[in-house]
């Protein structure tokens, strides 16, 4: 079975790639649809490309907007640790750069994390929030361990194989057949940029086991959103791993559900 084009998914809608400055930052920036914000955070050592097969079905009722965080994708990489505090910063000062206040934020792995973390330290931010698999939440020792290893191997021994092995261990067995060569060498064109290996290590300072982080529970997120915003809705998908979620259409559709106050069946109706 091959897999569809990267872009496929964006062909029924109008979109904007471009990039933006963001704190000095340049941040490459895809953004479709219109209505309240609705902002994609990717995971560790992804790009917006995560989300490319959810964007048009969302921009229907949102002004989508998918982001390469800082020190990932084609945005800037400044050297410095990225830590949950800069990823925050930098998100604020996008979201300044794109005139809003406040907006949804739906992350995956490390860009539920950094979601969680705004959250619960800036809600002012903060509309509705949709997390899955938020790193700091969910991951165990072991699994952080395993996306430092793949992913500091993919970029130190940047090969189509290790690009590869890094992308498959996101996706079910059963799903696998969706690693495209387009997406390998997208993220190998990523994983070759000059000073990656540098730009990775500052990446992975937050899958570091001696670096001390700040932990939020889920619980901790739901009551800090709700004392600043009463009418607030938290979904957290803590079973799903993280591209095989937001790979596809059910993805699009629950995010949808849990942002408009709807069930799933609601939306697709």
């Amino acid at each position: 079975m091959s897999a569809p084009a990267i872009w496929t998914g964006l062909m029924e809608e109008p979109f904007d790639l471009r990039f933006v400055d963001a704190g000095g930052i340049s941040t490459r920036v895809l953004e479709a649809g219109a209505g309240p914000p609705l902002i994609l955070l990717h995971g560790t050592g992804g790009h917006l490309e995560a989300y490319a097969r959810n964007v048009a079905r969302l921009a229907r009722s949102f002004r989508v907007i998918a982001y390469d965080m800082v020190g990932h994708g084609f945005s800037d990489c400044p050297d410095a640790p990225y830590t949950l505090d800069v990823h925050a910063d930098h998100l604020r000062d996008l979201m300044a750069a794109l005139g809003i206040e406040r907006a949804h934020l739906s992350g995956e792995s490390l860009g539920g994390w950094v979601a969680a973390w705004v959250a619960a330290h800036r809600p002012e931010l903060v509309e509705r929030l949709v997390l899955t698999t938020p790193g700091n939440v969910t991951a165990k020792p072991e699994t952080m361990a395993t996306i430092r290893e793949s992913t500091l191997r993919a970029v130190v021994e940047a090969s189509p194989e290790t690009v590869r092995a890094r992308l498959e261990w996101l996706f079910a067995p059963a799903n696998r057949h969706l690693v495209s060569d387009e997406l390998v060498a997208v993220r190998l064109a990523i994983y070759t940029r000059p000073g990656a290996e540098r730009t990775v290590r500052n990446v992975l300072v937050l899958q570091d086991p001696t670096t001390a982080v700040d932990s939020v529970t889920e619980q901790t997120i739901a009551d800090r959103v709700a004392a600043h915003r009463p009418d607030a809705i938290t979904l957290v998908f803590s079973e799903a791993p993280s591209w095989r979620s937001v790979a596809s259409s059910h993805f699009s559709v629950t995010t949808l559900a849990a942002l408009v106050g709807a069930t799933s069946e609601d939306v697709t109706r």
